[in-house]
């Protein structure tokens, strides 16, 4: 049989798989925190300066005359990232995106050529230690140094944490687990929200948002090598002992379990000069399409997290507007699910839908003046419709 059909003995989403994806779901909270982690402890109070003749000639002469006045524990206060140093706060927040478009182009096909499990535990594991770092560093260039070794990490094993859901069930719920991830990444930005708003100095916050990644390491050491990756390499012998472990799991028979031999790596077809990353160069249809995704991808990415991220600038409580920023992708979730799983819809036409909607949103918030609260709500109202770029990136 092949491996759709062992799938079906084994149970397409059974009782272990569930838990399985659910680890990894969970994992996207820990995820989402270290990804905001900079809108909160990179907050900038209001301070006033003394009036004195002349400019400050150096940083000690500017930390003399610097006065902050709001009760406020963050980078900026600690290391007085005001004035000529206020480009520090958003270069860090810049690092950590570096860092995770290095992750996604490294960590992808590293998967693809050593293995899901062992990349993302690495990933993982390594990114719990760079976060201890962050929370300790005894220098802003540490910090710094240290969100963009976060970020390498967080973009590797996001991409990969989202294939091995995708990777341990059945086709029919691979709507349902990626959207899930998606959803569990809005969560964690609420949940980090929520943090931020009980634990205040910055160093302490991000200790206990990188704690969770402990936790998580550890229910993630049990999850097994993904059977499709395995099959794919020709490893079908291995593929069939995970098989029968999730079947045994979730209390199916399955010892007489055989998969089809087959040639080599990606069932036989690594070889073929056809297939391969350089096809979709090569090929013309496949270069369009891929080009109009990348772009796509880019924008939706733009506008999510340009949002996101400009929630602590935003009037009104930070953490409000931070929690709400995350909550308000959840309605379009189910929506979400429900049009793709839909043959008059699909994923083509919904990600085109959402697009629209979030196209019109941004383009809306161009003709309301500023300057009165009720505008500003019409605004973060618009906003919020904006974010559902998410959903198109999910899809």
């Amino acid at each position: 049989m092949d491996l759709e059909e062992a799938l079906q003995v084994v149970g397409e989403f059974g009782p272990y798989q569930r838990r399985a994806v659910a680890v990894l779901v969970l994992t996207q909270v820990y995820m989402a925190c270290q990804s905001m982690l900079i809108v909160l402890v990179g907050f900038t109070p209001e301070y006033r300066m003394e009036q004195q003749d002349g400019v400050p000639s150096g940083q000690q002469e500017l930390l003399q005359r610097v006065t902050f006045t709001e009760d406020v524990d963050s980078i900026v206060t600690e290391w007085f990232l005001i004035k000529q140093q206020a480009y520090k706060v958003s270069l860090a927040g810049s690092l950590f995106f570096a860092g995770l478009l290095v992750g996604n182009v490294v960590f992808g096909p590293l998967s693809d050529k050593i293995g899901r499990r062992p990349v993302y535990l690495t990933g993982l594991f390594f990114e719990v230690i760079f976060g201890y770092v962050t929370a300790l560093a005894p220098s802003y260039e540490v910090f710094a140094v240290s969100r963009l070794l976060v970020g390498l990490m967080n973009g590797g094993i996001g991409l990969v944490c989202f294939v091995l859901t995708q990777e341990y069930v059945g086709k029919s719920y691979w709507a349902m687990t990626g959207t899930l991830t998606s959803m569990s990444f809005a969560v964690g930005i609420a949940l980090f929200a929520a943090l931020g708003y009980f634990v205040r100095p910055w160093r302490n916050l991000a200790a206990v948002a990188n704690s969770s990644g402990v936790l998580f390491f550890l229910m993630s050491v049990t999850l097994p090598e993904s059977p499709r990756w395995l099959y794919s390499q020709g490893r079908t012998e291995q593929a069939e002992e995970v098989l029968r472990y999730i079947a045994l799991r979730n209390g199916n028979a399955a010892n007489n379990l055989r998969l089809k031999r087959v040639g080599g790596p990606t069932a036989g077809s690594r070889g073929n000069g056809g297939a391969g990353v350089l096809q979709l160069v090569i090929h013309p249809v496949l270069r369009l399409r891929t080009m109009v995704l990348m772009y796509v991808w880019y924008a939706c990415s733009l506008v999510y997290y340009g949002l996101t991220l400009g929630a602590g600038e935003t009037s009104g409580s930070r953490y409000v507007n931070v929690a709400m920023y995350g909550l308000v992708e959840l309605p379009a979730y189910p929506l979400c699910i429900y049009f793709i799983n839909k043959h008059w819809a699909g994923r083509r036409k919904s990600m085109a839908g959402f697009l629209c909607l979030a196209g019109s949103a941004c383009f809306c918030t161009m003709f309301i003046p500023e300057g009165t609260g009720e505008t500003d709500e019409y605004t973060s109202d618009l906003k919020c419709a904006a974010k559902q770029t998410r959903q198109v990136r999910n899809i």
